[in-house]
């Protein structure tokens, strides 16, 4: 039996392992479990970039973040914005837009008590305990608890959150809610891990989060399109997410040499007209 420590939440299991928490452990974060430690160590035996991986999925939502403020999005809605770490939305929308509204949700218990611990008092930035699944009670709730302004556009981000929603939810039809709930010149950023170039260790890669709170699934980039329906992709468009808009000698020092299938990451940032 694992002691629970002080920060954990009483109505959670920690007993079986988070994929939130699992994040935060891949990441280097301390807000994990035994359990979770050890199934991310097992995902790593069919997986060992998983840390890399992770790690250039943070890049990204630092430059989506980024080009949407300079594109003039000062209001975010962070969907499964997980466990805080450095490099939060709100730090990157505040440096580059003073002011910037951000406003993340999330499910897992742990995630909400430590940004709602983290973040209390910090001007521009709310913290909802929901399920992105309910996409009408989400963008209800960002309005009169989050204070988002649904009249103006939104930057909305889905960064590796669409794997661990099914096809039996229907993410196409929650993609196209949120889609629907924000105005002409909002945004969407979204990442997801693609079964295009090695089937066989992301399919092993599923087998292990079956064991979590939340299994996920990888996609192919023709799957994630057609989910994204009814979004106009920014240059580059939909790709391999390290050649989305990287940073200037990036690719010349990637830890992985810029090989796309090792990474198995595609992802971009779509307008709705």
């Amino acid at each position: 039996m694992q002691h629970r420590p002080a920060w954990a939440p009483d109505e959670i299991d920690i007993e079986r392992p988070s994929v939130a928490r699992m994040y935060d452990w891949f990441l280097g974060g301390s807000h994990n479990f035994a359990c979770d430690r050890a199934l991310a160590e097992q995902a790593m035996k069919v997986f060992p970039d998983a840390p890399h991986v992770v790690r250039a999925n943070r890049s990204f939502l630092y430059r989506a973040v980024t080009a949407l403020c300079e594109l003039g999005i000062d209001q975010f809605l962070d969907l499964g914005s997980g466990i805080p770490t450095a490099g939060n939305v709100h730090e990157v929308a505040s440096a580059a837009r003073p002011g910037a509204r951000t406003v993340y949700v999330d499910s897992d218990p742990v995630a909400v008590a430590h940004a709602s611990a983290l973040l209390s008092g910090t001007p521009s930035v709310s913290v909802l305990h929901a399920d992105l699944r309910d996409p009408d009670a989400v963008l209800r709730d960002a309005v009169r608890a989050g204070g988002l302004d649904l009249s103006r556009p939104v930057g909305v981000l889905l960064v590796s959150v669409l794997p661990f929603v099914p096809d039996a939810d229907d993410p196409a039809g929650i993609v196209a809610a949120y889609r629907e709930g924000t105005v002409p010149g909002s945004y969407l950023a979204v990442s997801h891990g693609t079964n295009d170039y090695r089937p066989k260790a992301v399919g092993e890669v599923e087998d292990v989060y079956a064991n979590t709170t939340q299994p996920g699934v990888f996609r192919s980039k023709a799957e994630l399109a057609r989910i994204l329906e009814g979004y106009e992709m920014l240059p580059p468009g939909l790709t391999d997410l390290i050649h989305w808009r990287p940073e200037p000698g990036a690719l010349e020092s990637d830890p992985l040499n810029g090989d796309v299938s090792r990474y198995s990451l595609i992802g971009g940032v779509g307008i709705k007209r």
